[in-house]
């Protein structure tokens, strides 16, 4: 089971892996989006079992109304990031897609949908703290650190069965995510790199879903005419 989140649940999915963490969450909207995104199995000890893409998570439902267990906040953290990658048949052959990327989060969308709610994935982060992506030469030899491996590769599976693949990005350079994107594409996945039809930089903190979107089809209007 792998439903689009609704405008809540996206809101308590940031919520989720805000730094510091929320001391507001409330448990009955934590489990709405696990509901929403997972198949949900209740154990004989009250235990909850929620499955998505082959990962699980048990979660111990809290006596009070807030999520305020800061072990079990990070266990659902990292079952979120571990379950990210989605189905590959949920993108259909011939598709347009949109990446908007950088160091919080890569949001995937398929640009001939009005309204598309975008596929989010943020990079797995093995010790809660939610830290940026960044490209630290000295604490790794020069080479990226292997978290960010696996979060590039999240993103990588979420092309299969694309037709064109547009990449939005902040930066360039050695601390742009959409840079370490296209290396780790033409490294990797050779065969979904040679779909990259262009990178554009954009200030996407300052824009909306569908102005995004709006100028993600004026760039592929403007390649095929």
């Amino acid at each position: 089971m792998d439903s689009q989140m609704s405008g809540t649940h996206q809101t308590t999915y940031k919520a989720l892996f805000q730094h510091p963490a929320a001391r507001n969450l409330q448990w009955h909207d934590v489990r709405s989006l696990l509901n929403s995104i997972a198949d949900v199995e209740e154990e004989h000890n009250g235990n909850l079992k929620f499955t998505r893409h082959g990962e699980t998570l048990t979660v111990h439902p809290p006596k009070h109304k807030d999520l305020s267990d800061i072990e079990e906040l990070i266990k659902i953290r990292h079952f979120l990031e571990r379950s990210a990658v989605p189905d590959l048949a949920t993108v259909a052959e011939g598709t347009h897609l949109l990446v908007v990327i950088d160091h919080r989060e890569a949001r995937i969308y398929q640009t001939e949908l009005h309204g598309s709610v975008p596929e989010r994935i943020m990079p797995y982060d093995p010790d809660g703290l939610h830290r940026h992506l960044h490209y630290v030469a000295e604490e790794n030899n020069g080479q990226r650190q292997p978290e960010l491996k696996a979060f590039y590769e999240a993103v990588a599976q979420t092309l299969r069965g694309a037709e064109k693949v547009l990449i939005f990005g902040s930066s360039t350079g050695s601390s742009s995510a959409m840079d370490h994107l296209l290396v780790d594409l033409k490294d990797h996945h050779p065969d979904l790199a040679q779909k990259v039809i262009g990178t554009v930089i954009v200030n996407e903190q300052h824009m909306t879903d569908d102005q995004l979107l709006a100028q993600a089809r004026s760039f592929y209007a403007a390649t095929e005419s």
